[in-house]
């Protein structure tokens, strides 16, 4: 990431939650920002474990030349409500988009999705496909996430935040541990600056959020009992899906993609990124707008 990208991104921080609202389902409230021409088509942007919706700050411009964006920060995230049980589900999460999806009225919408948030857009797929979804989508694209169990390797933290130790390890970590762990999944030549690692930290510790970490970490055994319903939209989507992806990702990168050509799901766009890491879309913004932008113009003109 570029200096000018890194000032842009820590200049806009704070304008960020007044530039959104909330909205009430089951019982939170979720926050979410909708900006952009109500006349153009519609992006719906599912962020990743575990930041928000800010993620997508970056590329958020080049976007809005040509769409309305609608994101949301999902339960137990960002300036979203965070109830501190251990009652997280990936079924729940994509309940409360579609929820958003009716608050607003979408009827149709590309879906732009990220870690945690590719495996929301799975589930949603899935409705897709089973006749029960909300709105009609039109596209789906998805940047580094654990889209299959076997091939995510999951750092020896989230394993045992996962574990009995949760509580105990999620009491003992840090601000040091954080940047850690969020500097090793990034690319060798984009490393986040401490001005991004302060936002990130920032937004976990909203509404004392971080005591979540053991609870919303459950989305890993989520994966492995869903598995096959969530391979299977890969497999049998009915509209066009992209991947960017960022190689250098120790927990999802090259050897995801592998993983998603052996299953033979459907690819109608690829952008494999070289040494960048699990967050293309900070690591490399311009580079995955210009990617994203060239996806949904292939399936317009097909």
């Amino acid at each position: 990431m570029n200096s000018d990208a890194k000032a842009q991104f820590s200049a806009e921080f704070n304008h960020w939650p007044n530039r959104g609202r909330t909205f009430e389902t089951a019982g939170h409230e979720i926050f979410f920002i909708d900006e952009g021409d109500k006349e153009k088509p519609v992006i719906l942007l599912i962020h990743g474990f575990p930041t928000s919706s800010w993620d997508w700050q970056l590329i958020w411009g080049a976007l809005q030349d040509k769409y309305r964006l609608v994101a949301l920060d999902l339960l137990g995230f960002g300036y979203s409500d965070k109830p501190n049980k251990r009652n997280y589900t990936i079924h729940k999460q994509a309940d409360i988009v579609e929820a958003l999806v009716e608050h607003l009225d979408l009827k149709s919408f590309h879906v732009l999705a990220h870690d945690y948030g590719d495996t929301v857009a799975q589930e949603l797929l899935s409705r897709q496909l089973d006749g029960t979804a909300k709105g009609e989508w039109r596209s789906c694209c998805l940047l580094n996430g654990g889209l299959f169990p076997e091939t995510h390797k999951a750092l020896l933290a989230q394993k045992l935040l996962l574990s009995p130790l949760g509580p105990v390890l999620n009491f003992m970590l840090g601000r040091k541990q954080f940047d850690v762990m969020v500097k090793k999944i990034f690319g060798q030549n984009t490393q986040p600056n401490d001005e991004t690692l302060n936002e990130f930290w920032t937004l976990i510790n909203i509404k004392d959020g971080k005591h979540l970490f053991h609870n919303l970490i459950t989305y890993m055994r989520d994966r492995i009992e869903h598995r096959e319903r969530w391979v299977s939209a890969l497999k049998n989507a009915q509209v066009p899906v992209g991947l960017i992806n960022g190689s250098a990702d120790p927990v999802s990168g090259i050897h995801m993609v592998q993983r998603y050509k052996e299953l033979g799901c459907r690819l109608d766009y690829l952008a494999e990124l070289k040494d960048i890491g699990h967050y293309p879309q900070v690591e490399v913004p311009e580079e995955v707008a210009q990617c994203y932008l060239k996806f949904l113009n292939d399936i317009v003109s097909q």
